[in-house]
């Protein structure tokens, strides 16, 4: 009975049933009506099978599909019959990206409370670390495309279990609410209505774009549950740490570092290992830089405990924080770019690879201590510098 619940949570008509629910079709095949019915007829028995089996082949159909049939794939056209699902599940989606992490993480330590920044980083990192990783020991493909329409073409070459964008929304939702509910005066049926619609939609847009199956979106769920549950009673200790010793810096760097050089290999590449990096790098970088504000006392928290009320939003509030983030992110993303410049150019010269050679990026030892220096450097910058710049502007 168990068996079949997972079989049919891993079935790919599930995820396409869903899609043309939402009013996204394939384009090479004949259009159904606006409202289709509740159980549409099966695929013609010439398409790939709808789900992998329970204990997927040392090569799985979604490498081979990845070596010889991607660019079909990639150039697979769809229709769009209602554009609000369209484009709610897109913005959904990029709220796991990192679009989402190099805004809403700065902005939390920048305007909200670095308290709260601290959490959200750390835990962040390891949910991340361990969806990553997972992805590339278990090799579960992704939903096999017909039927399912696939929407984004740079994870298409990664592996589908769990969903990282569920355990990152999820993580991130639930360990704000965590970090806040004894913190600061608000309805917290508010605060859980909002983890869990923010969650959800994340959830959801892994099905509307066919990145993920039923079962990979629940258990990347139900995982980061598990996580936070064994995490929580340590969360005070690791938030800490950071003043704990003065070799501390040395931990942090080494051994994200360490784990990224080691990230295991796969047989093709794909942006998991990059992606494993940046995440490391980032939250090193914080950590790091949490550790420089505490050492050095270049930012202080009151030492006494006061439950504090939500101030109002006023329009001064809401001019000071617009600028504080449009400073912090305008000097962020300078750093990123200009770290990335400099790291590229002495590794490709460390190397003896051609300036303009794109792919030798994906080299191991190029693209792991690139992208950790440039992250590092972004994370750092946006828990030290930012700060003090913002305070030497007056910005406070």
């Amino acid at each position: 009975m168990a068996a079949d619940l997972l079989r049919s949570l891993q079935d790919a008509q599930l995820v396409a049933r869903f899609q043309r629910r939402c009013g996204l079709f394939p384009r090479d095949r004949p259009c159904p009506p606006a409202d289709p019915p509740a159980h549409p007829p099966a695929d013609p028995p010439a398409h790939p099978p709808a789900h992998p089996p329970a204990h997927p082949p040392a090569h799985p159909p979604a490498d081979r599909d990845r070596r010889g049939s991607g660019p079909q794939v990639h150039a697979q056209k769809y229709i769009v019959k209602n554009y609000f699902y369209y484009y709610l599940f897109k913005f959904s989606a990029a709220m796991g990206q990192e679009i989402f992490y190099i805004t809403f993480l700065p902005f939390t330590h920048w305007n909200i409370d670095p308290y709260v920044s601290r959490r959200l980083i750390v835990i962040w990192v390891v949910v991340m670390y361990i969806g990553q990783i997972a992805k590339d020991i278990l090799k579960w493909p992704r939903p096999f495309s017909p039927p399912v329409v696939q929407l984004e073409k740079r994870v298409i070459a990664e592996y589908g279990m769990p969903s990282t964008h569920t355990m990152a929304a999820t993580a991130i939702s639930f360990t704000l609410l965590i970090s806040t509910m004894n913190r600061y005066k608000y309805p917290f049926e508010v605060g859980v209505m909002a983890a869990v619609l923010f969650s959800t939609l994340v959830s959801l847009s892994r099905l509307y774009t066919g990145m993920h199956t039923v079962l990979d979106v629940v258990c990347g769920a139900l995982i980061t549950g598990l996580l936070i549950a064994v995490t929580y009673p340590a969360w005070n200790l690791i938030d800490h740490l950071h003043s704990a010793n003065p070799l501390f810096p040395i931990l942090v760097l080494v051994v994200p570092f360490f784990l990224c050089y080691n990230y295991p290999a796969s047989e093709s590449y794909s942006p998991t290992r990059a992606d494993t990096t940046t995440i490391l790098a980032a939250g090193a970088g914080g950590t790091l830089g949490f550790w420089i504000n505490h050492f050095f006392k270049l930012a202080s928290e009151p030492t006494k405990y006061v439950l504090r009320g939500i101030p109002p939003i006023t329009w001064g509030v809401l001019l000071l924080g617009l600028t504080k983030f449009t400073v912090g992110i305008v000097v962020v993303l300078l750093v990123r770019q200009l770290v990335r410049s400099l790291s590229l150019q002495v590794l490709y010269s460390w190397f003896r690879v051609a300036t303009g050679n794109r792919e030798a990026r994906r080299r191991l030892e190029i693209e792991v201590p690139y992208k950790f220096v440039t992250y590092t450097s972004v994370g750092l910058c946006a828990t030290t510098f930012v700060p003090l710049l913002h305070r030497f502007l007056g910005l406070l």
